[in-house]
């Protein structure tokens, strides 16, 4: 029976799920049945990314389990890099959910006399929580890669669940840099996405496209396909914002047929959405 390298086992799956195929990549880990408990942890821990990843574009629940697994394994064989690999993904899992599933944060002054929604003041201890882990998680970094994934989600948590663009906007600025640092492409490239959106904010939509454009073509070049296909919604709101509604509603029709076939609803949403 041939035998494979587990790198190169992990390698392909990390592969497959980037291009939005986690059953095939899950199968393939999980056909791999080596002895070594080294083995078996990277092996676990790659199911749980992958759990973790499909779960984000797919609002599905495949990572409880995943998780927990690796957690059992780390009983018996202790890795602090592992541990540190295993509590990010918690912390990915857990702003997902708090990202898909709960009352998103609202921007302004509140009214005063106005009633107070109790999900509301839930929602913001939630967020205020995964900020703190995610600020943890980047102190104890053992690599840049690593710090730069934790400021990442430190960035996203301070935008889409706290409503502090400034203190998102240095994260994200961090992230760039710590990406760039460590030659990861896919790191750099959520960096770009998110500084990019914060300078179509701003109005400045030249600086949003070459921001946009350049995470696009990172995305592309590391196979990530539902990072490719959210970028080119964000390149077809630009074109409308342009003034080429033509252009924005071709540019959205290919991508809700690619983000159609692989389930990815949020996406196809917005596409339509640009569509009409």
């Amino acid at each position: 029976m041939a035998q494979l390298a587990v790198p190169a086992v992990i390698t392909a799956a990390t592969h497959l799920m980037r291009a939005a195929q986690w059953i095939a990549a899950a199968n393939l880990l999980r056909a791999a049945t080596p002895d070594d408990q080294a083995d078996q942890l990277a092996l676990a821990l790659a199911l749980a990314e992958v759990a973790v990843d499909q779960d984000f574009a797919q609002q599905t629940d495949h990572a409880t389990a995943e998780l927990a697994a690796v957690a059992r394994l780390l009983e018996t064989l202790p890795d602090a890099t592992t541990s540190w690999d295993l509590a990010m993904l918690h912390l990915r899992k857990d702003y997902s959910n708090a990202l898909f599933h709960s009352t998103p944060a609202t921007s302004g002054t509140p009214d005063p006399n106005a009633p107070r929604d109790p999900s509301e003041a839930r929602d913001q201890t939630t967020a205020a929580a995964l900020a703190k882990r995610a600020e943890q998680l980047r102190d104890e970094a053992p690599d840049d890669a690593r710090r730069g994934s934790a400021s990442f989600y430190a960035g996203v948590i301070a935008d889409n669940l706290r409503d502090d663009p400034d203190a998102a906007f240095t994260h994200f600025t961090a992230t760039l840099e710590l990406g760039e640092r460590a030659a990861d492409d896919l790191l750099a490239s959520l960096a770009l996405r998110h500084l990019g959106d914060h300078s179509h904010t701003a109005g400045n939509l030249e600086l949003a496209r070459a921001q946009w454009e350049r995470s696009t073509e990172l995305r592309q070049k590391v196979g990530h396909l539902l990072g490719a296909l959210a970028q080119q919604t964000l390149l077809a709101v630009l074109l409308r914002d342009e003034g080429d509604a033509a252009g924005s509603r071709a540019l959205a029709t290919e991508v809700n047929r690619w983000s159609n076939q692989v389930g990815l609803t949020f996406i196809t949403k917005q596409t339509a959405d640009l569509m009409n």
